[in-house]
């Protein structure tokens, strides 16, 4: 077999620790080297570039709302604050009246507001009251905020959810936060549980204090003035790789249209010459554990795509 770039990068740091260890034994191919495994993950996206740019609010009032009224004040010229909460995401997409935007937040100052702070404590399962509530029970504003408390206390703050916190509280900001139960006091002081045996129980506290809050201004970026020039801004800023058959070799492209068709391809070390001829044609030659959430055009369609390395099963 034709030795391989990863192949011959192996072999050379392998010479190159022989040199350093003086007369020890070292295999000169890398065989001795833990063998690891390359998925190609590749779904199909069924929706056009410019489709699939654009962003649309979900149907909930958590999100949903804040991002709609957030789009109807700052289409097409207007502007949009909020505290302590940004109401659309960054970048994102709009079109209205046929031209497209992005929406860009900035932070344009600070206020201090009276907030409603939620806290949970740990209640023994011996003392768990038979009133206690079921979290699933609640409507999402509510079950949302719990379930973050909840993952905050077991994990000991190590969660992904901690950035959403302020000094271990939930601060109630977005408008169906504010008309929640928790919002209303109608769940202060009592008990709720994640599982119905009374596992995971907490006492609510929620307390009203005036804190600072980050104010941040919403407004839209013309971008484009039609869906052609609109295709040319979403292919020079949202499309990783555009790839034609002709510019691939004939193995590397049998092996693309095969990751496509079964959704992923995967290999073990030492890698063929055709996947590593792919990897480099996806812009994922240099990648060494994880890259994901990708976009690739390539024969007329639109495809997200990762690259996922592990240490192989024996």
């Amino acid at each position: 077999m034709i030795p391989t770039r990863r192949t011959l990068l192996q072999a050379a740091g392998a010479v190159s620790v022989s040199a350093l260890a003086g007369c020890s034994a070292v295999d000169p191919t890398g065989s001795n080297d833990p063998s690891q495994t390359y998925t190609l993950d590749v779904d199909r996206i069924e929706a056009s570039p410019t489709e699939y740019a654009l962003y649309e609010p979900d149907d909930g009032a958590l999100f949903g709302d804040p991002a709609r009224a957030a789009l109807d004040r700052i289409l097409p010229d207007g502007r949009y604050t909020t505290y302590g909460y940004e109401p659309l995401p960054d970048d994102a997409y709009v079109e209205y009246d046929g031209s497209y935007y992005q929406t860009e937040q900035v932070v344009t100052g600070r206020k201090e507001l009276s907030r409603r702070l939620v806290r949970v404590e740990s209640v023994p399962s011996e003392d768990v009251p038979e009133s206690a509530i079921l979290i699933d029970s609640l409507e999402q504003p509510s079950a949302r905020v719990l379930k973050i408390l909840h993952s905050y206390t077991q994990t000991g703050g190590e969660t992904s959810t901690a950035e959403l916190l302020r000094d271990s509280a939930y601060v109630l900001r977005r408008p169906a936060e504010l008309e929640s139960r928790l919002a209303t006091g109608a769940l202060d002081g009592q008990v709720v549980t994640m599982t119905e045996s009374g596992t995971w129980a907490y006492r609510v506290h929620v307390s009203r204090e005036r804190i600072m809050e980050t104010a941040y201004t919403t407004l839209a970026i013309d971008v484009a003035d039609s869906q052609t020039a609109f295709r040319d801004v979403v292919f020079g800023s949202r499309i990783d790789v555009e790839l034609t058959e002709d510019a691939l070799a004939a193995g590397v492209r049998d092996l693309l249209d095969q990751a496509i068709e079964r959704g992923r391809h995967e290999e073990k070390t030492p890698l063929s010459a055709d996947f590593e001829m792919l990897l480099d044609a996806l812009g994922l030659g240099t990648v060494d554990h994880t890259a994901n959430g990708r976009l690739l055009w390539y024969d007329e369609g639109l495809f997200r795509y990762g690259l996922y390395v592990n240490e192989a099963d024996e």
